[in-house]
């Protein structure tokens, strides 16, 4: 074989890859990315102050599971909303109102909850002050 033949194959077999990895890309799924980014960054410092504000007030709650129910006890008494958020499958999540009784308690039965690893997120409100935590917990 000769130079001239080698070359015109070599550029052939390019060609051929660049337009593979063209119809590859194409075929790809398109990104799903975050509409609202740009609006959620804006708020990171509102939730980063709620978060600070359960640091500085020492407002940490206490969570427990004992049998088939989650325990979270608060310093004070709360009113605001409880997100159960499942990292491996979105249609698991779930969203409980919250609002301490006299004994500043709130019980969730974990009935129909998958047990594994789940993230937890409170956001309460107390006297005029607002707090959001978060903690990864597993749910047995």
């Amino acid at each position: 074989m000769n130079w001239g033949k080698g070359i015109v194959t070599g550029m052939i077999i390019f060609m051929l890859f660049i337009l593979s990895m063209c119809v590859y890309m194409f075929r790809m799924p398109a990104d799903e990315y975050d509409h609202q980014y740009y609006e959620k960054g804006l708020d990171f410092n509102k939730d980063y102050n709620r978060e600070q504000q359960v640091v500085r007030d020492h407002a940490q709650p206490v969570i427990s599971q004992t049998g088939d129910h989650l325990l979270i006890q608060f310093k004070t008494p709360a009113s605001g909303k409880i997100s159960l958020i499942r990292p491996a499958n979105k249609a698991f999540d779930k969203a409980y109102p919250l609002q301490t009784g006299e004994a500043n308690k709130v019980i969730i039965l974990l009935a129909g909850i998958k047990p594994g690893q789940w993230q937890i997120v409170l956001e309460w409100q107390n006297g005029g002050k607002s707090y959001l935590y978060q903690q990864e917990i597993y749910i047995r």
